[in-house]
């Protein structure tokens, strides 16, 4: 029986909000370890990444009745109160696991920079190489006998800004194993292919293990005798090169393994096929996944045909997302995944005069979805015409040290640089009202 007046969740409550102020810092660690002990807590993650900054206006923040509204028309979801875009009748459906931020605000409106702030929490400045927040929440959250890669990515557009979706200064070992680089559209859905990952003509199974064997032997002896950062970095990328070969992890990435029925409900694209690849990464304990929507690397950047180009990507939107959750809840998944809809900013809630929405980081929208989330609900207000923020503003550190804390990782955890400079997973305050 537990006889603590605070349970978990208005314990986080009060973290988040500062009241229990200084007082209750040394139980904060204890907390943060019982959480992530605690089975009924995430233990996995699933970043959707829209890559060129999604209109908030036309998806999770619609503006009815002004001219700023555009040409589509919201509709009610399962969640009363909470509405979004009639091209998300799916989503709609699963509106009481969602938790929609409507008030984040950010100062990049620079695709580069945007991206590097919002998946780093720090602008791309200063001599530190700050780690993506995915690799380094895989480095909390894998479990040392994992025998897939920790963090896997699907497309992602890292032309943008490839330090914003690297591991930084943690290292070659941490950085994501990427699918979808070599991508091509088959005669019914999307091929995802990951780098590397069938043995040598020629070689064996048996034959490789061998091989590898005797890898370990020399590296080992030579690392004992040098270990020093190149050395390493080049042990960490060739084991994760060799590991991506064995038979289990060529199972995991087989999408062909799958009835059609069940890729159709996805979507035959890469975004589709992507997020079927997370539930079955999920499946077999990968800790994090991320899935980018956005064709060519900007496919939300809809500065021309808004509305067009917003309707076409809220359908894979829709069936992805929906039907991933469907899966999740019916494998007892969902419970046990933290899943976050962001961008690099949002878009503008005027219309300009080529029917599209240009750049807009002064009030946009995330979306968290899953385990550890209070859902139904929105969180911030903006202005009737989406201009700015009325209410409960929220800052990209919120969101990282909210995502952190629904996944029982306590945001204020540290990792040291090489120059013995702590730095903080996350530097903002979780958002206590949205935490289960």
């Amino acid at each position: 029986m537990n006889n603590n007046p605070l349970d978990r969740r208005e314990l986080l409550r009060a973290f988040g909000l500062g009241v229990l102020g200084t007082s209750c810092a040394p139980w904060l660690p204890a907390l943060a370890a019982e959480m992530a002990a605690d089975p009924r807590r995430t233990r996995h993650c699933i970043l959707l990444w829209m890559s060129g900054g999604p209109s908030q206006t036309d998806t999770f923040d619609m503006k009815p009745g002004h001219a700023n509204g555009g040409t589509f028309k919201e509709i009610a979801t399962a969640a009363p109160g909470l509405r979004f875009s009639e091209h998300l009748p799916k989503l709609a459906a699963h509106a009481e696991r969602l938790a929609v931020v409507r008030s984040l605000s950010t100062k990049e409106g620079d695709h580069d920079r945007g991206t590097h702030l919002v998946r780093t929490g720090h602008p791309p400045m200063g001599p530190v190489a700050y780690p993506s927040i995915a690799c380094a929440l895989a480095q909390e959250l894998a479990p040392p006998d994992l025998s897939l890669p920790a963090y896997v990515s699907v497309a992602p557009p890292q032309q943008l800004s490839p330090a914003a979706f690297g591991p930084g200064f943690l290292g070659p070992r941490y950085a994501p194993a990427v699918v979808g680089q070599q991508a091509s559209q088959g005669r019914r859905f999307a091929d995802l292919k990951l780098d590397d990952l069938e043995l040598p003509a020629g070689v064996s199974q048996l034959q490789a293990a061998r091989r590898m064997k005797l890898w370990h032997a020399l590296e080992d002896r030579f690392l004992a005798q040098r270990s020093d950062a190149p050395f390493e970095a080049h042990h960490a990328l060739y084991r994760k090169a060799a590991d991506l070969m064995r038979p289990e992890v060529r199972a995991a990435f087989d999408l062909s393994q799958e009835p059609d029925d069940v890729r159709s409900k996805y979507g035959p694209g890469m975004f589709g096929q992507g997020c079927l690849l997370a539930r079955r990464l999920v499946e077999r304990g990968v800790p994090l996944v991320e899935v980018a929507l956005g064709a060519g690397g900007l496919g939300w950047d809809t500065h021309q045909d808004n509305f067009t180009q917003v309707l076409r990507l809220s359908e894979e939107l829709d069936a992805g997302w929906a039907t991933l959750m469907t899966e999740l809840q019916d494998r007892s998944l969902l419970d046990s995944t933290t899943i976050l809809w962001i961008g690099e900013f949002g878009r503008t809630p005027s219309i300009n005069q080529m029917s599209g929405r240009d750049h807009f980081p002064t009030a946009w929208s995330c979306v968290f979805a899953g385990g550890g989330v209070a859902g139904g609900q929105a969180w911030g207000r903006t202005s009737p015409d989406g201009m700015s923020v009325e209410e409960n503003k929220v800052a990209i550190g919120d969101v990282l040290a909210t995502l952190c804390a629904a996944l029982g990782v306590p945001p204020d955890h540290e990792n040291i640089t090489s120059a013995e400079r702590p730095i903080k997973l996350a530097e903002g305050t979780p958002i206590a009202a949205l935490l289960s």
